[in-house]
């Protein structure tokens, strides 16, 4: 008889968070803000979202197997669904593993956040206020892709490949939506090395509009250029929901020296041919926009209850058609403290500059990852948070 296995596992993520600049409204003048005390979910400002999720596999014999994974997140501050409402809005696969490597299909991450993402400080200490501006490379799977499959090798030598297509379902063009992209990690005794790639067609819709509740063609997934009522969302790339593909390269490399890691990371995210699509181009911009993100990252452990992090990364937006552009310093500083195996404390300093001008055609403000974006052209948020794992 072929034996089964079903897990259930979940983390909750949650801290108070002192903001600086937080926006309120954009008027005529400009943003407005003022500083917030608030308790923020792990989605938003911490390490990891909130979860709960199922895990399963039944042996096939021959060293093969089935597999599935269903997972759900969670605002833990109010328990309302997060992604959209999505009941399983994380990841909800099935697929089959063996000896040749491993297969999956439904929503699931791309190979950016798997190969490239490990590197960044966001995945290992400093959680979404630490990522890139508005986690504009992917790196710490803000989007997920739907209607996807994903091939993942063996390890061989160290080496690892993963390959993925999203298949658009649009009846006629096997190009609408189509999403594709491909990684790689390699390690050898203390480097390693890693690298992704993703390709999307209409973004606005097939990549930000991917949850429940997104809108259509017309509307703006990427973001809003706020109101006299409301603030801005993502102003470092909200202008751009025009754009006919998304292109996003990741190339990191890090070395471990006993209880210190080390990381170099590089990404360049294209927003391309800008005006061709149906998504929302208020500002008229045509052609192409480029951000280029470089991060330094460290982490050591002090003792083994105690990690401690640090992190520098700088974004250069190049502007749309050859005009504005802006500039992104974000630092990051963070210490971990394990209570136990599923349990730990934590605090997260962060600190963001902005400058130039932004894809709404204002000067930039700085967002710090998951946070309302700043209400001027700086931003700092301290957390204190506290994490359990099931």
């Amino acid at each position: 008889m072929a034996k089964s296995q079903v897990t259930l596992y979940g983390i909750i993520d949650s801290g108070v968070n002192y903001t600086t600049n937080v926006q309120t409204a954009v008027s005529r003048t400009g943003p407005s803000g003022a500083r917030q005390l608030a308790v923020i979910e792990g989605g938003s400002a911490g390490i990891q979202g909130s979860r709960w999720g199922m895990r399963g596999t039944e042996d096939l014999g021959g060293g093969n197997q089935a597999i599935f994974l269903l997972e759900s997140g969670f605002y833990s501050n109010n328990g309302v669904q997060n992604q959209g409402g999505a009941l399983f809005g994380r990841q909800a696969w099935v697929g089959l593993r063996g000896h040749a490597g491993t297969i999956t299909l439904g929503r699931q991450y791309d190979p950016v956040v798997d190969m490239f993402g490990p590197f960044l400080a966001a995945p290992q200490w400093g959680g979404y206020m630490t990522s890139h501006p508005s986690d504009l490379d992917n790196a710490l799977n803000s989007r997920r892709i739907n209607n996807s499959i994903k091939y993942r090798s063996p390890t061989w030598s160290g080496l690892t490949v993963e390959a993925m297509s999203s298949l658009g379902g649009t009846p006629g063009s096997f190009s609408t939506n189509w999403i594709w992209g491909g990684g790689l990690h390699y390690a050898n005794g203390p480097l390693s090395f890693g690298a992704g790639y993703l390709n999307v067609h209409n973004p606005n819709v097939s990549f930000f509009g991917a949850n429940p509740g997104s809108g259509g063609t017309s509307a703006n997934n990427l973001g809003s250029f706020g109101s006299t009522t409301s603030a801005q969302s993502n102003p470092v790339f909200s202008g751009y929901a025009s754009a006919n593909r998304l292109e996003i390269v990741g190339l990191a490399a890090g070395v471990a020296l006993g209880e210190l890691n080390v990381n170099l990371a590089y990404s360049n995210t294209r927003f391309l041919d800008l005006g061709s699509a149906s998504g929302p181009n208020p500002l008229n911009y045509r052609g192409t926009v480029a951000f280029n993100t470089l991060e330094l990252n460290a982490k050591y452990r002090v003792t083994p209850a105690l990690l401690a992090g640090a992190s520098y990364s700088y974004t250069r937006n190049g502007g749309a058609g050859g005009r504005g552009g802006a500039n992104y310093h974000l630092f990051g500083a963070g210490l971990d403290y394990f209570l136990s195996k599923r349990t730990d404390v934590y605090t997260i300093v962060a600190y963001e500059k902005a400058s130039g001008t932004d894809s709404v055609g204002q000067d930039a403000v700085a967002q710090i990852t998951g946070l309302t974006p700043s209400s001027t052209n700086q931003q700092a948020s301290w957390r204190v948070g506290v994490r359990h794992k099931f």
